[in-house]
């Protein structure tokens, strides 16, 4: 089951919750400046060999790129993965505890004990062999027919493991009143379709080879006397259901994707398809009449793929996929392959985490609000909340503000914009209520059965919504999550606790960095409400046009060039930012920054900012934002980032953004003739 929210800005006690409302911009909020005025910036990280006029990125981050090195167990190293990693020996010391504690029977504090216990139990794993698979197996294995398939892999879509399609809940798109279940393209083992597709290119052609080797090891150590011909089988598979799937690009879009569809109707896609056995077995027969296909011509493709191969094949499929699913919690030899090919020879990465971090995560994974609620007790104080509700005011006066005054767009549209930014719900820190854990089954002596019932939980948990009111309290991400997202369906931006300190957030540092951090990582979020995808929602969370022709045209003008001056970058040689792909994120990005300069302007209240180490308040601004994109990835890591992630490399956003603010040329001193320098007419400018 996935969450249903788009614009993540990357690549998820202290007192009692307050209620979030929905957001009403009053007046900018000044900050009381504090006893020692600290800067923020990461002075020891910058180079100043680089000019900022050529390279504002290497500028600010220069130092730190050439000394620092991206742990073995990483595919990337920076200001992200530094914070996520400090989050994971925090989370060990309260899981510690509460393995020393004398926890109440059926508690989440045992269950995430003996969650954690299972999984470093290794000797017990050991044991146990492939024992634990022994029940998934026997379910392929009961196949006779085809007509069997619906049935399996609604079960396999309970207990998230990959198969030809995959479910979620959501908000309908066009009634946001109302949860609707969405059916979508799955059942790869690589990254995208075109790890299966690109024969033009070397890298991509070398992981599938690897690839169809990782599969006969794996079926071969699992006890598979034809292991290789039944990799070939299981790879052309999924060449097949690659060759239906619609490109990341196509599935960007809204309005394409929203295709409801009666649930009697069903069989006109995927004739002789047992539409009734699937729902029944995932238990929602009889709670819809209706659901979304998001790619009725990726399912189509499918029936035909399921009529055309062979019952075997499809079983072998199936095994492979539990197979590789589990292989984190079965013996070493097992983990260790799954990590050889999907750790190093897809992502770069040479070495696996130690074993009590993969135990942190899968507890984490698995019970992570609970792991939360004790977290923010620790580790966010209540000031860092106050100091954030101040920061996402005057994003919002700001906004507010900037839409206004945009000369390309009409009064009808300002009216409708006004209106949707007037209901934005922040969410700060933390949710109002926690999830309850009592129905979620957890024992010591099972890893394996662990992850399958933290697995089916989570899906049960999304399915029992269906036919209920909407759950405005809800959150996409833990409080512990270093990110931070924009959900349109909810018109909400959401920020953890975690991603609330430095470099992103320094409560003890003056405004700039600030607001060039964090601030522009809220200004990104609100601004998914008015990118290209974003803008296509209203204020209630439903797919509505709210747009005059004439203002279509010219944002469409706006971003077509944001798309040309994206897709020129190529961070590995051969390999370009797309363009198209990465759009959304670019135009969060660029209006992020641009309404959180906006902001810091505000919250001086006409006053000038200090001078502190020799920069201006609009050049700590600015570094504050370079800063935040510190980081570097692996080649192979990079691929896949490039090939399926909507937003651009570290790099690229902080530079790509920079050149489009008139500030930042101000600052600075940019002029024509230096690296950064993008003529006037060039340069865009949204919201």
């Amino acid at each position: 089951m996935k969450a249903h929210v788009i614009g993540a800005i990357a690549l998820m006690f202290a007192g009692a919750a307050g209620t979030a409302t929905a957001a009403e911009p009053a007046k900018a909020v000044t900050s009381a400046a504090p006893s020692v005025l600290l800067s923020g910036i990461e002075a020891g990280n910058n180079d100043s060999a680089m000019r900022a006029q050529d390279d504002f990125y290497r500028h600010v981050n220069g130092s730190w790129l050439k000394s620092a090195e991206i742990p073995a167990d990483k595919p990337s190293a920076g200001a992200f993965m530094d914070l996520r990693e400090a989050t994971i020996p925090r989370l060990q010391a309260i899981i510690e505890g509460l393995s020393k504690s004398h926890n109440k029977a059926g508690s989440d504090a045992q269950k995430i004990a003996d969650l954690y216990a299972s999984f470093m139990d290794t000797a017990r794993i050991d044991a146990l062999g492939l024992k634990p698979m022994a029940a998934d197996f026997a379910k392929v294995d009961a196949l006779s027919d085809k007509q069997d398939i619906p049935a399996l892999m609604a079960w396999m879509n309970k207990i998230s493991v990959t198969a030809p399609y995959d479910i979620q809940v959501h908000q309908d798109n066009k009634d946001s009143t109302k949860y609707v279940l969405d059916l979508g393209q799955s059942g790869l083992g690589l990254p995208d379709r075109d790890y299966y597709l690109k024969d033009d290119d070397a890298k991509l052609k070398d992981a599938r080879a690897k690839y169809l080797q990782h599969i006969e090891k794996m079926l071969s150590m699992a006890g598979d006397k034809e292991a290789a011909q039944h990799a070939a089988d299981i790879l052309a598979l999924e060449t097949e259901l690659a060759k239906v799937q619609w490109t990341k690009v196509e599935l960007r879009d809204p309005i394409k994707a929203y295709n409801k569809i009666e649930i009697s109707k069903l069989g006109e896609l995927t004739p002789g398809y047992d539409w009734n056995a699937y729902l029944g077995k995932l238990g929602v027969q009889g709670k819809i009449d209706y659901l979304i296909v998001s790619q009725p011509s990726y399912l189509s493709g499918f029936n035909s793929v399921l009529q055309a191969t062979a019952l075997a094949t499809w079983k072998t499929y199936f095994k492979w996929h539990l197979l590789s699913s589990s292989a984190g919690q079965l013996p070493q030899a097992f983990s260790d392959e799954s990590f050889a090919f999907y750790g190093t020879a897809l992502r770069g990465v040479p070495s696996q985490e130690v074993r009590w971090k993969r135990a942190v995560r899968l507890a984490d994974s698995g019970m992570g609000e609970s792991l939360g609620k004790l977290y923010v007790g620790k580790h966010f104080p209540a000031e860092y909340k106050a100091k954030m509700e101040k920061l996402v005011n005057n994003l919002l006066l700001a906004y507010k503000q900037s839409i206004d005054t945009l000369d390309w767009m009409s009064p009808e549209t300002k009216k409708e914009a006004q209106a949707k930014l007037a209901t934005f719900m922040p969410k700060i820190g933390y949710p109002n209520k926690w999830r309850d854990y009592s129905a979620l089954q957890i024992s010591k002596g099972d890893t394996v059965a662990n992850l399958r019932n933290l697995r089916q939980f989570a899906a049960q948990v999304e399915l029992n919504k269906l036919g209920k009111p909407i759950d405005r309290d809800e959150w996409g991400m833990t409080p512990q999550t270093v990110n931070a997202y924009y959900n349109p369906e909810m018109n909400e931006i959401v920020f953890p606790a975690a991603i609330l300190q430095p470099p992103f957030f320094n409560a003890k540092a003056d405004d700039a960095v600030n607001y060039g951090g964090i601030g522009a990582v809220i200004g990104h979020e609100i601004s998914h409400g008015f990118d290209d995808q974003g803008a296509q929602y209203d204020g209630k969370g439903n797919l509505r046009d709210w747009w005059t022709k004439a203002d279509h045209e010219k944002f469409a003008t706006k971003t077509a060039t944001l798309v040309k001056q994206y897709s020129v970058f190529s961070p590995i040689p051969g390999y370009h930012v797309n363009g198209e792909l990465t759009l959304g994120e670019n135009i969060a990005d660029n209006s992020g920054l641009a309404i959180a300069y906006k902001a810091y302007k505000l919250s001086l209240g006409g006053k000038p900012a200090p001078v502190i180490g020799g920069l201006s308040g609009d050049q700590r601004f600015f570094m504050g934002f370079g800063q935040v994109w510190r980081g570097k990835m692996r080649e192979a890591s990079t691929i896949i980032q490039l090939k399926t992630d909507p937003h651009s490399p570290g790099e690229i956003r902080a530079n790509g953004s920079l050149r489009n603010m008139p500030g930042f040329y101000e600052a600075y001193g940019v002029k024509e003739g230096d690296k950064m320098y993008l003529s006037p007419a060039e340069r865009v400018s949204i919201w």
